[in-house]
């Protein structure tokens, strides 16, 4: 017996705006049925002891530690910039 029927389908694919013929209809059908065919499988699994995860490998984050480290002196960072005045980096306007 079919979980899905074919006015369902039709249904879904007006939802979303889709026109599908007839064959279409009956092939959707036979095809979303041994979709949740296979999905209720997955029902008679035993998760009891199993941890929820959000990926199924043990990923970790590596980063290092976030230390303060004194930056780059003023004159140092002026020696770079193509124009500057009174220890301000000069940049064309951009609205008028």
């Amino acid at each position: 017996m079919s979980r899905i029927s074919a006015e369902q389908v039709k249904y879904v694919a007006n939802l979303a705006r889709l026109a599908i013929t007839e064959e279409e209809a009956k092939l959707f059908t036979q095809q979303l049925d041994a979709i949740i065919t296979f999905a209720e499988q997955l029902n008679e699994v035993d998760t009891e002891n199993v941890k929820p995860t959000s990926h199924v490998l043990d990923m970790k984050n590596i980063m290092r530690e976030d230390t303060p480290k004194k930056g780059l002196d003023n004159e140092e960072v002026i020696k770079n910039a193509p124009d500057h005045e009174d220890g301000y980096i000069r940049v064309p306007s951009i609205l008028e």
